[in-house]
């Protein structure tokens, strides 16, 4: 495994508290954020919305935006 440098921002409190935990725990504060992001479940990485994926095929496949916009004009017509 190839290690890279990474820069991070995080409050101060923050990073008081993660070298101390380092420290007692006799790590350093690299290894330590290693080992969490490691922890970290592999994910799928989503290429649409979670609303995107939950209206998908409530709209035809052939419709337009022109259709889409009618649609609206009618449905929110006062």
């Amino acid at each position: 495994m190839e290690n890279t440098k990474l820069t991070i921002r995080i409050s101060k409190s923050r990073l008081v508290k993660a070298k101390a935990f380092a420290k007692e725990n006799n790590t350093s504060l690299s290894r330590l954020v290693d080992e969490i992001l490691g922890q970290l479940p592999e994910q799928k990485v989503r290429k649409t919305s979670k609303i995107v994926e939950r209206l998908s095929g409530s709209l035809s496949p052939s419709a337009s935006i022109e259709d889409y916009k009618d649609h609206l004009t009618k449905k929110y017509r006062a």
